[in-house]
């Protein structure tokens, strides 16, 4: 059997499925300063639906998970869920 091993330079794995896939994650409203730094005032305690680009950059936030779905795929991205 032929060992073929293929490796990928950081700045390749950087942008590894940009423009086409989106990851869609449950977050709660306490934990998104970190990841929005610009999102206004949010109550605490809210259970939200956030969709990144595949280099981790947010693209939406939501209180529907069919909302971020309909998002993803309207902008042709391939929808994956992040648990």
């Amino acid at each position: 059997m032929n060992d073929i091993k293929l490796t990928m330079s950081q700045d390749q794995f950087a942008h590894l499925g940009e423009g086409a896939v989106a990851y869609l994650r449950k977050v709660s409203s306490d934990d998104l300063r970190g990841r929005f730094p610009n999102l206004p005032e949010i109550a605490s305690g809210l259970e939200l639906w956030a969709l990144f680009a595949a280099n981790g950059q947010p693209i939406m936030l939501t209180d529907e998970r069919e909302s971020a779905l309909g998002a993803a795929i309207q902008n042709d991205l391939t929808p994956l869920s992040i648990h």
